[in-house]
């Protein structure tokens, strides 16, 4: 029961950050997607790596930009 309530907050939290990428893309939901789903920063919260799930979806979305503008 506990992860799957787990499971569904971080779930609930992606699609928060998914969605600030997506106003940062001009609104281009499938490139904040793809984005999202392929940074480092977003595995590191699926793996709850130093407890990236506490942070707020605004910190966590400019951190995973900035992670897309260094490497593109």
């Amino acid at each position: 029961m506990m992860d799957d309530s787990k499971h569904i907050i971080i779930q609930a939290k992606n699609a928060r950050i998914i969605a600030i990428l997506a106003e940062k893309f001009a609104g281009s939901l499938a490139k904040a997607m793809d984005v999202f789903y392929h940074s480092a920063t977003a595995q590191m919260i699926q793996d709850g790596v130093a407890d990236l799930h506490c942070r707020s979806d605004h910190y966590l979305a400019e951190e995973i930009y900035r992670e897309y503008a260094e490497t593109s």
